[in-house]
């Protein structure tokens, strides 16, 4: 029996969740979910404190994607009218990068759809990293699809000699599940991604999407696999159901409640103490009107809007942080009022 009152001791102390335990988490009643976020909040709380990364994300290339990942609005045969370009020239994206760290952002992520990025747009990331670093003092993290092989191995260490940070490539859904989601790669491509990222230097990130049909049990063994991989930022991602999609998503996520979410991103804290835990895209549909207890529980967020797909406005996003008594971490040219001081300060 889940002991939840010791939950928080036992992970503090080095301890790690059986998958007994995971699924117990998730099976929780909700009149006892309120407990389980105090000890959620208690292992953040030791490694992150009141504070809160802010990330903003750049589409740097939308659509133009051959591989089939079913949930995705940019897959080969979606049909969802995203819109289409190719690369942005390194100082477009310089310039999206200025009006990120004005926003109060620390983290910039280039997001390039595609199978993997060619040595061109490997080298027109790279210029602009180099760019933004010399301009801003923003993090970069690159993600440009799979990195395979000594060619993916070189592209790894290209990026990271310029400069960026950190290369998200996310597992997304357990093992065992990964081809009812995608045939044109595998889950053993996805980690050797991160194997070539992490080798080269970059910290990985790398989260999943709840919603795609996985098990209860698949969910418990991802958190565990990402902690097992030393995963050091977790984006956690609630499908959201986009017409056009070969996953609409909606019969995959009908049991979702707010209470149940929460308790899916406390498994992933409890299991992940030290990791950087994200609350991402879909917490506005399923989390609703307890979305601000995320932050709770993950320590870092998305800014405004997805790459498609539209997020909470930037405002209401400060406004829960500032609400909850928490800070963003500052930039230097964050503005000021989106970094007030915590009630009590």
């Amino acid at each position: 029996m889940l002991n939840i009152d010791t939950l928080a001791g036992r992970v503090l102390s080095g301890e790690i969740l059986t998958p007994e335990e995971g699924l117990a988490v998730l099976n929780l009643p909700d009149t006892d979910t309120l407990r389980l976020l105090d000890a959620a909040w208690r292992v953040r709380r030791e490694a992150f404190g009141d504070r809160v990364k802010v990330n903003i994300l750049l589409n740097a290339k939308s659509g133009l994607c051959a591989e089939d990942c079913s949930y995705c609005s940019q897959a080969k045969e979606a049909d969802t009218g995203v819109p289409k370009y190719r690369v942005l020239h390194p100082r477009e994206m310089l310039a999206e990068a200025r009006k990120a760290q004005e926003a109060g952002a620390q983290r910039y992520c280039i997001v390039l759809s595609g199978r993997g990025g060619t040595w061109n747009e490997v080298e027109q990331v790279s210029e602009a990293t180099r760019l933004i670093k010399a301009e801003t003092n923003l993090e970069v993290c690159a993600c440009m699809g799979l990195l395979l092989g000594e060619d993916g191995q070189r592209k790894a260490q290209t990026l990271r000699d310029a400069g960026v940070d950190a290369y998200n490539h996310n597992l997304n859904t357990h093992e065992d599940h990964y081809g009812n989601i995608c045939s044109t790669h595998s889950y053993a491509d996805r980690v050797e991604t991160l194997t070539h990222a992490a080798q080269a230097g970059m910290s990985t990130c790398s989260g999943v999407i709840i919603g795609m049909g996985e098990s209860a049990e698949q969910i418990v063994d991802l958190a565990r696999t990402l902690r097992a991989r030393r995963a050091d930022s977790i984006p956690v991602n609630f499908l959201i159901p986009i017409d056009g999609t070969g996953l609409d998503g909606a019969q995959t996520t009908a049991h979702f409640t707010p209470w149940y979410c929460l308790r899916v991103l406390s498994l992933f804290r409890l299991l992940n103490p030290q990791a950087e835990l994200r609350a991402s895209a879909g917490r506005e549909i399923h989390l609703r009107s307890l979305q601000p207890l995320a932050l709770l529980v993950a320590n870092s967020i998305f800014l405004g809007d997805y790459l498609t797909e539209g997020g909470q406005e930037a405002g209401a996003d400060w406004n829960m942080i500032r609400d909850l008594g928490l800070h963003a971490a500052p930039t230097p040219h964050a503005p000021q009022a989106d970094l007030a001081p915590a009630l009590g300060d």
